[in-house]
């Protein structure tokens, strides 16, 4: 891969769903991309009941490098692997419909695929609020009290990793791994970047690489999607025992410890209502240095947004059923191996 002769052709890949705020925005920032090489961008259409499909034809009409798929069942999976049948090119892009790629995204993740030999790169999921709320739940996710030590929210030195944020894949990994397994909804990239790295391939994490992501715009919505991240963490830890530490056990305890401080408070003693009394303290003093350069209203909603990604997330691990994991385990895909490898 000489990508100082001639670059690589890319397939940017969307699995788009109810994106009428973001699409426009989102393919914009892919196509002014300054890559020298060809390019194309696969938009994979789930069925959205706002204005999604009427702006993808807009930008398929106004730029011939765009393309469109059905995703009838809208699941994130299957967009993707839909999008990635429909692609051509070598080297493979990920983008979602709510994201933003950072000038010069895909020039850096090309050259850092030909510098590390990796199967996968990938950078900083770079939250940005465009209102209040927003602003306060940016500031969350990229706390370390609201994520943990997690490199690709918080940054960290370039490093071999699990998984990373969407990512950069060289084609022949995912065609040899049969792209996405549609049975995981939420966790698909940690689950195929664990075939990958199960058949030898390098998961490589760099600052380097930073997209924009739009947080959810409602205290429900992100209710929701953290509940759905607790949910599926639980089914991938089931899936691959081992893969559990204390940072995703600390929601789930956490909801545990304030729902027995709150009933013990209230039938036995007043004294167990400082378990739920210190988490309030905790977070309200780890949203001040969150929201430092925040407006008034949006450093007032941190806590809100925090208490918000924590519960919801650590009631959807305890309330993840294991009928869900033992049906993806029964889909398990085993790492298919390279021919230098199997040699």
């Amino acid at each position: 891969m000489k990508s100082d002769v001639h670059p690589p052709a890319v397939s940017v890949i969307m699995p788009v769903l109810n994106e009428e705020r973001h699409l426009r925005e989102a393919v914009h920032a892919i196509l002014q991309q300054e890559y020298a090489g060809e390019m194309e961008v696969v938009v994979a259409l789930g069925p959205s009941t706002d204005r999604t499909d009427e702006i993808a034809a807009e930008l398929v009409k106004e730029d011939p490098r765009v393309h469109t798929v059905p995703n009838p069942t809208g699941r994130t999976p299957a967009a993707l692997n839909a999008a990635i049948k429909a692609s051509r090119h070598p080297i493979v892009v990920r983008v979602d419909g709510h994201a933003a790629l950072s000038p010069g995204y895909i020039t850096t993740a090309v050259r850092l695929l030909e510098e590390t030999g990796a199967m996968n790169v990938g950078g900083i999921m770079h939250a940005e609020g465009q209102n209040d709320w927003e602003h306060a739940v940016a500031a969350a996710m990229t706390s370390k009290i609201g994520v943990g030590n997690a490199a690709f929210h918080t940054g960290g030195d370039a490093q071999q990793a699990e998984t990373v944020y969407l990512g950069v894949f060289r084609r022949e990994a995912l065609e040899r791994q049969g792209g996405y397994n549609v049975e995981f909804i939420r966790a698909q990239d940690w689950e195929l970047n664990f075939r990958i790295r199960e058949a030898g391939g390098l998961i490589w994490f760099s600052p380097e690489l930073k997209v924009s992501y739009r947080p959810r715009p409602s205290v429900k919505a992100l209710s929701k999607q953290y509940k759905d991240y607790g949910r599926w963490r639980h089914v991938v830890a089931r899936y691959h025992q081992g893969s559990i530490n204390l940072r995703y056990l600390a929601p789930p305890v956490a909801v545990c410890a304030i729902a027995a401080g709150l009933v013990v408070g209230a039938l036995v003693t007043p004294w167990a209502l400082v378990v739920p009394g210190g988490y309030l303290a905790a977070i309200v003093a780890g949203s001040v240095p969150a929201g430092k350069g925040l407006p008034l209203k949006a450093r007032l909603q941190i806590p809100v947004a925090l208490a918000t990604m924590h519960m919801s997330w650590g009631w959807g691990f305890l309330t993840s059923p294991r009928s869900l994991a033992k049906k993806v385990i029964a889909s398990r895909r085993p790492a298919v191996l390279g021919e230098t490898q199997e040699a």
